[in-house]
């Protein structure tokens, strides 16, 4: 019996819980309110009117919740989410700006109108003014006048053409002859404006339109200060297009709530005024213009002023202080130290150049004494080739004088006798006047030279100075007429050194191979000149040491004449070398200058 009334308990307490259940489910589901305040800026009656579609779309799409607008002005919206009284927010994107920063709003989507662009380019602001004002043409032009806007605040009733007064450079606090806020609705503004009340006034876009649309003013009356042109935009407008108004949820709003509430509004249809909703559009330009204009929530930057700056910051300026004095004695120190080193470094300069200026003496006394070992070398054969001219001038002499004795002398014989003495005196002279010029002491200067005509010259004076001079063949194979600044009778010294050089290696060697060429070629810019013989060449180790002051293969030689060639040329730019002939036996000198101006 005991196991019979325990198994009516069990079943009468099973049927009691299934009844409670079935009760449960017939009974009605009590939909929790969702509040979404509205910041209703014409008033409650006409925000009522304007988001009544949506509220009534929300409240079909999730019938689980019961949504109900809340209409309140600028700060009724401010306290009731700091009081978390409203779950949604639906507000301009000014003020939406500001209460993220505060609050911690979480935009879930953002207004799609029929009269913007695109959901971010929808807001912005018109400066009107009357028709007749000829002198009212753009923004800088309100400087020293009167505007009327709807509050500090207010995003397209002022903010939007301050940054843009800002831009122009008028500073709305005070460049303003009056700023007036006259409130909302807007219309006031726009008959402040027509009255003559104001000269200018700023209204959100497509508020004249629409005004005109409806019969309540003429467009023809007013007119728009620096009007711009956006392609697609029906409306007047003065300032850049910023985004459309957002929904956004609360910290406290459940997240779950949001998400649904997003689903819903993407997919809601348009109303039958042509509102829609987007995805969240990038609010960067209304933050750009809050932190232009210093407002929240970068209203902190007003306060770094000089005043604040220095309450706030003193210990650190009084350390950059110390830095800079610290510096400024580090500066002076190192302003004497590079005063003294300057000082130091112009005795060094000035040493410097006195020893080139010796150096460049001692140059010059070098090359001096070379081309005077050249002629002295040379010399040998100058009494003869002198002696010739003058044997001749006696010889006519001698016999002008025994014609006269004998009584056999004519007109005829006087004349020969004396052209033949002007000759040889002037062939005479023409040896010594050319020893002379090219032996003379002299500064270094440089020309234009054409160095075919110096080599000339170098072959007529050696020609000049020999009695049974090589054959000595200059081949000219430059395709044009190079021309170098150089110092000619230097040129004219490393060339008659070579040409020395080159008869000494010939000496004593048959005829056939006692000849020269100096042969003129260009390339890349560079005229090349060379001196070839048919000696005997050189040995690998000597081409080493060729160019080695001091060392020489002669036995009566003193190894300089190559050294004071090499540094001629080297000192015109240029390079001497010397190689074994390509074409047969001897050796090739070489060297090269630049050309510095080509002739063709």
């Amino acid at each position: 019996m005991n196991q019979l009334y325990r198994r009516l308990f069990y079943l009468a307490k099973a049927l009691g819980v299934l009844l409670l259940l079935c009760w449960l489910g017939a009974a009605p589901v009590q939909a929790k309110e969702v509040v979404i305040g509205v910041f209703a800026y014409q008033g409650e009656q006409a925000s009522s009117a304007d988001w009544l579609p949506v509220l009534s779309y929300l409240n079909h799409a999730l019938p689980g919740q019961r949504f109900r607008l809340d209409n309140l002005d600028a700060e009724g919206l401010r306290t009731a989410i700091a009081e978390q009284r409203v779950d949604l927010v639906i507000t301009n994107p000014g003020y939406y700006v500001a209460m993220e920063y505060e609050f911690g709003l979480s935009r879930l989507a953002t207004l799609s109108s029929p009269l913007s662009l695109s959901p971010a380019r929808a807001i912005g602001s018109a400066v009107i003014v009357r028709a007749d004002r000829s002198d009212l043409q753009v923004l800088s032009d309100l400087a020293g006048k009167r505007l009327a806007a709807v509050a500090p605040q207010a995003f397209g009733g002022y903010l939007v053409v301050a940054r843009e007064l800002m831009h122009q450079g008028i500073d709305p606090a005070s460049d303003l002859k009056e700023l007036r806020f006259l409130g909302l609705p807007m219309t006031p503004i726009i008959e402040a404006v027509q009255s003559g009340a104001v000269d200018a006034g700023v209204v959100r876009t497509c508020l004249l339109e629409q005004l005109a649309g409806q019969g309540e003013l003429r467009l023809a009356d007013f007119r728009v200060l620096s009007p711009r042109q956006e392609d697609g935009f029906l409306c007047a407008l003065s300032t850049p297009l910023y985004p459309d108004w957002p929904i956004a949820v609360t910290r406290a709003t459940d997240r779950a709530l949001a998400k649904q509430v997003a689903q819903a509004l993407l997919n809601m249809p348009e109303t039958a005024g042509g509102l829609s909703w987007s995805v969240p559009a990038d609010y960067q330009p209304v933050h750009e213009l809050y932190r232009e204009l210093r407002l929240a929530p970068y209203a902190y930057l007003r306060a770094n002023t000089p005043q604040a700056l220095l309450r706030r910051y003193w210990p650190w300026l009084l350390g950059l202080l110390l830095l800079l004095v610290a510096w400024g004695i580090h500066t002076v120190r190192v302003d004497h130290l590079v005063q003294r080193r300057t000082a130091q470094l112009r005795d060094s300069l000035t040493a410097r150049d006195t020893a080139e200026a010796q150096m460049r003496g001692h140059q010059e006394q070098m090359d001096h004494l070379s081309r005077l070992s050249i002629l002295g070398e040379l010399s040998g054969n100058l009494a003869h080739e002198i002696n010739q001219p003058l044997t001749t001038i006696g010889n006519y002499a001698r016999s002008v004088l025994r014609r006269q004795a004998d009584g056999r002398l004519s007109a005829e014989a006087v004349l020969e006798a004396c052209t033949e003495i002007d000759n040889e005196a002037q062939r005479a002279s023409a040896i010594v006047r050319r020893i002379r010029h090219f032996a003379r002491k002299r500064p270094a200067v440089r020309d234009a030279v054409d160095v075919g005509l110096i080599a000339a010259e170098a072959r007529r004076l050696v020609l000049g100075l020999l009695m049974h001079p090589p054959a000595i063949a200059i081949e000219d194979q430059s395709p044009v007429q190079c021309e170098v600044m150089a110092d000619g009778p230097q040129i004219q010294q490393v060339l008659l050194n070579l040409l020395k050089n080159a008869m000494d290696a010939g000496r004593d060697l048959p005829p056939q191979r006692q000849g020269i060429v100096l042969r003129l070629e260009s390339a890349d810019k560079r005229l090349l000149v060379h001196v070839i013989d048919q000696g005997c060449g050189l040995s690998s180790s000597d081409l080493g040491h060729l160019f080695e002051p001091f060392f020489t293969t002669k036995a009566d030689g003193l190894g300089l004449g190559l050294p004071i060639c090499k540094t001629i040329i080297e000192a015109h730019g240029g390079r001497l070398w010397a190689e074994l002939n390509p074409q047969g036996p001897g050796m090739r000198f070489s060297f090269s200058l630049p050309c510095h101006a080509t002739t063709a």
